[in-house]
């Protein structure tokens, strides 16, 4: 394995533990451009690779109390059902469409990681605590349970298509649909990227060759820099970071364009 990929594994990581996103937006490209894998099986291997990181980042979210147990139940319930549906279309779906999708994506998530004032908690929670008077109780406003549940499923079909955890939608998604605090949005970002990437990644099973030696220690790195991100999330502001990532979301989606349309 190359210095540059396992530059990005460690990125990877990094991100998972710091936004509750961008994992796989890193992890396509390098499994594509810098392995050499096929289109098809880099999207089911990068599905699996972020399920597990994701996994591990949010043990460390959840032990700071960073994960809300009745948002990612349903929002990840929905996009789990979502994602394996979106797998299966993406196996039948030509890969220059997988991937132009997935550079449009990528300038999509670049163009939101500029504009941080742009999500605003609502007031109106989806989850309310002391609902019937014991401070540790949650409840759920029933008349956006399917909001929630729907948006779940959008990010789910997205998800499973092109190989992207979705976490960059889901992060502003919880903080305007649940009302969730930013530091909460990323903890239950992670726990639902993970189920959704897992459903995602079984979807492609049978369906295409996985390169499990080479998906194993891409994996490996991943988490080194999932744990260094998520321990870093505490005292580090990201403001600058979201800007330098924003631009390499732009450069890389570039890249894509013209590797596969007019560089192809």
């Amino acid at each position: 394995m190359s210095l540059l990929a396992i530059a990005a594994g460690l990125a990877t990581g990094l991100m998972l533990g710091l936004f509750g996103s961008g994992g796989s937006i890193i992890t396509l490209p390098a499994l594509m451009y810098l392995l050499g894998v096929e289109a098809k099986p880099a999207i089911a291997m990068s599905l699996g690779i972020v399920a597990i990181t994701a996994s591990i980042s949010a043990v460390t979210h959840w032990r700071r109390g960073n994960v809300n147990v009745p948002v990612a139940a349903i929002f990840g319930l929905f996009g789990v059902a979502g994602t394996y549906g979106g797998a299966r279309l993406g196996v039948m779906t030509p890969e220059l469409v997988q991937l132009l999708l997935f550079a449009a994506i990528m300038y999509a998530a670049a163009w939101r990681m500029t504009r941080p004032g742009a999500v605003v908690p609502r007031t109106d929670t989806l989850v309310r605590l002391d609902c019937s008077g014991a401070a540790t109780m949650l409840c759920f406003d029933a008349s956006r349970v399917g909001q929630v549940a729907a948006h779940g499923i959008v990010v789910g079909v997205v998800t499973g298509m092109v190989g992207v955890g979705g976490g960059f939608l889901i992060v502003p998604a919880l903080v305007l649909l649940s009302g969730l605090p930013m530091k909460q949005a990323v903890g239950t970002s992670l726990v639902i990227v993970s189920a959704k990437s897992a459903a995602g990644f079984a979807g492609y099973l049978g369906a295409v060759a996985i390169d499990y030696a080479l998906m194993g220690t891409f994996t490996a790195i991943a988490v080194v820099g999932s744990i260094l991100g998520a321990a870093a999330s505490r005292r580090m502001s990201a403001d600058g970071l979201k800007t330098g990532f924003a631009v390499f979301l732009a450069v890389v989606a570039s890249y894509i364009v013209y590797r596969e349309t007019i560089g192809g």
